[in-house]
Formats: C-alpha cells, sequence, structure tokens
C-alpha cells in the first residue's frame, strides 16, 4: 500500500442517483491509523460513500483511492484489506454460525487449522461461542451483528469500514463491539465509523466529520469538543 497518501482521499467526489445529488463535490481523507466517525442525517451520504469505497457503485465525478488504488478501477486490489459491517448481515442463514466464518475465510485464503482458531477465536470475542454449531436463521438481529462483526475481522485486515454498527446490538453487544474497535485502534488500524449517536463519536474515534446536503460540513479532532453536547450542538448547527 502507499504510505505516502492519506489511506483513503475523496476529491471532488459527486454521487447521483437519477437527478437526485447525494454526494456534491465531497473532500476527505484519512490517514492511515486514524479512526473517523462520520455524522450525518439520514441520506446525508454516509452509506453511499461507504458503498462507493468498497466499489459497489462507481462515482459521477471526482475521484476516490483507497489504499492507494483508484476506486472502482482497482477495487480488487483493496478487498483482502478491508472489513466491512453494514445495514445488511451478509450471512448464509441455512449455515451454523461457524459454518459461515469457514465460509468466508476461505475467500479470504484462510484454510486448514489456522482457519479453525481464527474462527474459534471471533466467535469467543463476539460472544457467540456457544452459539457456534447454531443455524443462523435462528439468531437475533443483535447477534447477527455480532456474527457480522466477526466476518468482518477474519482476515485481519488494515481498514475497519463500519457503517452504524451499533443498530440492533444490546448492551452487551455494545460492549463487546467497542472492545473490538479499542483493540482495532490499539493495532493501529484505519477505521471509518458512521453514527448518529455523539457518544460512540467521542468514544471511539480520534477525528469527527459532519456531512450535510452532500459535502463535509464540519470536520474536527474528537479532542474539540468538551462534551456529548458540545458535539450534539455542533452537529445540529451545520
Amino acid at each position: 500500500m502507499n504510505v505516502e497518501r492519506p489511506l483513503i482521499q475523496a476529491v471532488g467526489l459527486i454521487k447521483r442517483f437519477g437527478f437526485r445529488p447525494v454526494l456534491r463535490g465531497l473532500d476527505l481523507s484519512i490517514p492511515r491509523g486514524q479512526s473517523l466517525a462520520l455524522m450525518g442525517a439520514n441520506g446525508a451520504g454516509k452509506s453511499t460513500l461507504l458503498r462507493l469505497m468498497v466499489g459497489l457503485g462507481r462515482p459521477d465525478g471526482g475521484t476516490l483511492t483507497v489504499g492507494g488504488w483508484d476506486i472502482p478501477r482497482e477495487a480488487a486490489h483493496i478487498r483482502a484489506h478491508l472489513g466491512v459491517v453494514t445495514h445488511k448481515p451478509l450471512l448464509y442463514e441455512g449455515l451454523t454460525a461457524r459454518e459461515n466464518l469457514l465460509f468466508f475465510g476461505r475467500l479470504y485464503g484462510l484454510t486448514g487449522a489456522a482457519l479453525d482458531s481464527r474462527a474459534e477465536e471471533l466467535l469467543a470475542q463476539v460472544g457467540l461461542k456457544k452459539r457456534g454449531f447454531d443455524l443462523v436463521r435462528g439468531f437475533s438481529r443483535g447477534m447477527l451483528q455480532r456474527l457480522s462483526i466477526a466476518r468482518a475481522l477474519l482476515h485481519q485486515p488494515d481498514m475497519l469500514l463500519l457503517d452504524e454498527p451499533f443498530t440492533g446490538l444490546d448492551l452487551a453487544g455494545v460492549d463487546v463491539l467497542t472492545a473490538v474497535i479499542d483493540s482495532a485502534r490499539a493495532e493501529g488500524k484505519t477505521i471509518l465509523l458512521t453514527t448518529h449517536d455523539p457518544a460512540h463519536a467521542l468514544r471511539l474515534s480520534d477525528r469527527v466529520a459532519v456531512l450535510s446536503k452532500g459535502v463535509v460540513a464540519l470536520d474536527s479532532p474528537a479532542s474539540a469538543f468538551a462534551s456529548q453536547n458540545a458535539l450534539a450542538e455542533a452537529y445540529a448547527s451545520v
């Protein structure tokens, strides 16, 4: 990966759906090892931006690079480096939790004892060790989200893109995910987290950006906000 450029960089990024503009010349850069919380109202373009970052869509203007690779033209190069959690679990309901992890692990080139060990480690990490042999179709929304988080971590990616990952989690699940993100930050992973919650934004990020009307309307170190209320007020003002 190119270490001289920001790990993730969008310049003048434009995306429309029909005649409806969603991203209107967005500029955003994230250096290696930084955790960025991206906030914004529904429809502000947060999920659209993440979809473009993983190559699930083509910008209508501007440029987007991840790890130095041009997206979407070179998207295949970045997938081994990305761990992604979206609104959809992206799991197979007819497989057990463990079988899901083994299936996705093989897609990332993991095999044998190393894959078995990694799957067991992650099931324990997300609090699903006792449910590893249960079919996913019987899981609650929160359990599906936990397993999605384990899936995203399987290949020990350099970057995590987490699209409102706390949705559907109970208090225990929130604690699990918070610990996962803390561990990823300590390991120097680059994290982009979308959230509506000022508490999560301040607790889990080095920097907070707010999207409004398709552009970055606020971009500041998390340390600049004295409290959740201060961030909430700044968020409401853009």
